[in-house]
């Protein structure tokens, strides 16, 4: 079973994976093992009935909007390499990364990368800003009925008052960025 996972994947495809995502090549080899066992339609792609299988994201209340992101729009499946590119996210930054090489592009793992990720998870209609309505959707999503809709209301309107510094009454990716530099700050003093 483990030998599937080794001789339907090229050493040239991981060399390629490794470069553009980070990961070595025994994570890219068990990556595709449990890559190819979630695809029961054994075509070489997942579907998002697929990854709903996956009993953490199952119960994990923005299980949905993690699955989605892993299907660029108007896809309905994603292949081994997409996979990777979109887990290379959750990739902790090593210090050997951090250090800036302009011939080289962004790694997928990068703070700007996971930002925009994490951003992409609330911007539901993907227009590149989060209006109080969508923040509002993921935080019920979060917190389901643990809060009420007057302190959702309440935790939206404040987050978008502090985060939106242009006045248009939603955040942008800028903003989101500034904020959470602001978020990180206050954590680390």
């Amino acid at each position: 079973m483990g030998s599937r996972a080794s001789t339907l994947l090229r050493e040239e495809e991981i060399e390629e994976i490794k470069k553009e995502t980070g990961f070595s090549h025994s994570q890219i080899t068990r990556l595709y093992s449990r890559f190819t066992s979630l695809d029961k339609g054994e075509n070489g792609t997942l579907s998002r009935e697929d990854f709903q299988r996956i009993p953490e994201l199952a119960i994990n209340p923005l299980g949905d909007r993690i699955i989605n992101a892993f299907f660029p729009e108007g896809e309905d499946q994603v292949n081994f390499r997409g996979f990777m590119r979109t887990l290379a996210h959750f990739r902790p930054i090593e210090d050997n990364e951090k250090s800036k090489n302009a011939a080289v592009s962004e790694p997928l793992n990068s703070r700007t990368n996971k930002l925009l990720f994490a951003f992409r998870l609330y911007d539901l209609d993907r227009d590149d800003k989060i209006s109080r309505d969508e923040l509002l959707q993921v935080l019920r999503m979060m917190v389901g009925v643990n809060i009420s809709d007057e302190q959702l209301g309440s935790i939206a309107d404040r987050t978008i008052q502090e985060a939106d510094t242009n006045g248009d009454n939603s955040i942008s990716f800028n903003e989101f960025i500034k904020a959470s530099f602001v978020v990180r700050g206050n954590c680390m003093t």
